[in-house]
């Protein structure tokens, strides 16, 4: 069975700011501004975009690593718990 291009599973959602459309995911790998991110989880979330900003605690950072809880902006609402991977 095929599977599907989801990428490689970097970490997940643990917060986000519904009025400024930021994600605080919790990395359980590298991520860098310019990645191109997939977001999955619910019923029916599941999109995919560039990492075009990255923040750590207001400071602005071009590479998170393991460990690290980054604010990440995103084109869609998204939840606690929803998984990211890197493609």
């Amino acid at each position: 069975m095929p599977e599907i291009e989801e990428g490689k599973l970097i970490g997940k959602v643990t917060h986000y700011f519904d009025k400024i459309k930021v994600a605080i995911i919790e990395l359980d790998g590298p991520l860098n501004v310019g990645d191109k991110i997939r977001i999955i989880g619910g019923e029916s979330t599941d999109f995919d975009q560039i990492v075009e900003s990255m923040e750590i605690e207001h400071e602005k950072i071009k590479k998170g690593k393991k460990g690290d809880s980054v604010g990440v902006e995103t084109k869609e609402k998204v939840r606690e718990g929803y998984k990211v991977y890197k493609i």
